[in-house]
């Protein structure tokens, strides 16, 4: 059975390996990606954090691929490169 490879998913759950969370002296709790500058959210709850933190990744993901921003390569994903597009009679 082939593995598939989804690059922009193997890069978010690397990316959100990498997050540093902090709770917070009111209770809520920051959490931040470190390589991904800007990449910082808020929760009540550790795991409302979480998912608010993968949210904003997301979107910073895809602004900065639309922006052509120079993305952080993180554990060896880099979405830097030019795609290598096969000719359309290969299909």
């Amino acid at each position: 059975m082939a593995t598939e490879h989804c690059i922009l998913s193997g890069y978010l759950e690397h990316a959100v390996s990498r997050a540093e969370y902090d709770k917070l002296e009111d209770g809520t709790f920051v959490g931040r990606i470190p390589s991904c500058t800007g990449v910082i959210a808020f929760g009540e709850s550790l795991a409302n954090c979480q998912r608010e933190l993968r949210s904003t990744l997301e979107d910073w993901l895809f602004l900065g691929i639309k922006l052509g921003h120079t993305l952080p390569v993180i554990d060896g994903i880099d979405l830097n490169r030019e795609p290598v597009r096969e000719p359309l009679d290969a299909l």
